[in-house]
C-alpha cells in the first residue's frame, strides 16, 4: 500500500477491503470512502510483546488501526514527511516520529545498547532519544516525521557515515551503529550535540537526516 506525497508534510493512501494500516494518534487529516478508525491494543504486528516492550522503553505513542476502503490523508504537526519503502529489510525508527505504515509490516523493538554497547546507552540518555528503538520489518511502506526536510544518506562497506544524534531519523538495512566521541570526556559535560558526540554508522544501507536538531 505505497503512500502518495501530496506535499512535503501531507501523504495521502489508497485502502482497499481486507488492508490495514497503522497511524499515529491524531495523524488523520482528512478521508473518503467507507474507513475505520479504531485505537490499537494488540501493538501493531508486533502483538502485546511489541506493545510491552514500547511501554517499558517509554515509547507509548499510542497507534489507530485504519480498515476499509477509500483514500485517507495524514499529516502531524507541520513536520516534514518521508516516505520509505521496505524491500524485505528491517527500518529502524523512534516511535514517536512514525506517522503511518503498512500493516504487512511486523512491529518490534530493540534495545539500542544491543548494536551499540554502553555507547549506546550512553546515546539515548545525552540525547534525549530513547534507549529502545521501533523496528518495522517486512514488505511495504512507512512514513515518518521530521524537522526541516529529509535526507538519505548511503551506507557502504569501508565508508562509515557519522550523524549528530539528534538529527539522525531511521536508518534501515545491515547496519550497525556506535557512538563515538569527538572530545575528551570532561569536555563532554554539558553537551549533547554533534560536536562531542557522533553517532557511527557501518555496514549496508542507508541512514535518514533530518535537517533540524529539533526534537518531536
Amino acid at each position: 500500500m505505497p503512500f502518495r506525497e501530496i506535499n512535503s508534510k501531507m501523504v495521502e493512501a489508497t485502502l482497499a477491503p481486507g488492508q490495514k494500516l497503522f497511524s499515529q494518534r491524531g495523524a488523520m487529516l482528512a478521508y473518503r470512502g467507507e474507513v475505520s478508525f479504531t485505537p490499537n491494543i494488540q501493538g501493531g504486528q508486533g502483538g502485546v510483546a511489541s506493545m510491552i516492550g514500547r511501554r517499558v522503553a517509554g515509547e507509548s505513542t499510542p497507534l489507530m488501526t485504519v480498515e476499509g476502503s477509500g483514500t485517507v490523508m495524514f499529516g502531524h504537526g507541520g513536520h516534514h514527511i518521508q516516505v520509505i519503502q521496505l524491500a524485505g529489510d528491517t527500518l529502524y525508527v523512534e516511535a514517536d516520529r512514525l506517522l503511518a505504515f503498512d500493516g504487512t509490516l511486523r512491529q518490534g523493538t530493540m534495545f539500542m545498547g544491543s548494536q551499540g554497547g554502553v555507547m549506546g546507552m550512553v546515546r539515548g540518555q545525552v540525547t534525549g532519544q530513547g534507549l529502545f528503538t521501533t523496528t518495522l520489518a517486512g514488505h511495504g511502506a512507512v512514513a515518518v516525521m521530521a524537522h526541516g526536510g529529509v535526507i538519505e544518506l548511503p551506507i557502504t562497506p569501508g565508508r562509515d557515515v557519522h550523524v549528530d544524534p539528534q538529527a539522525y531519523v531511521a536508518h534501515h538495512g545491515e547496519v550497525r551503529n556506535k557512538l563515538s566521541t569527538a572530545v575528551g570526556w570532561r569536555d563532554m559535560v554539558g553537551r549533547g550535540s554533534g560536536e562531542a558526540f557522533q553517532l557511527e554508522l557501518s555496514g549496508s544501507g542507508a541512514v535518514y537526516v533530518q535537517a533540524s536538531e529539533e526534537k518531536l
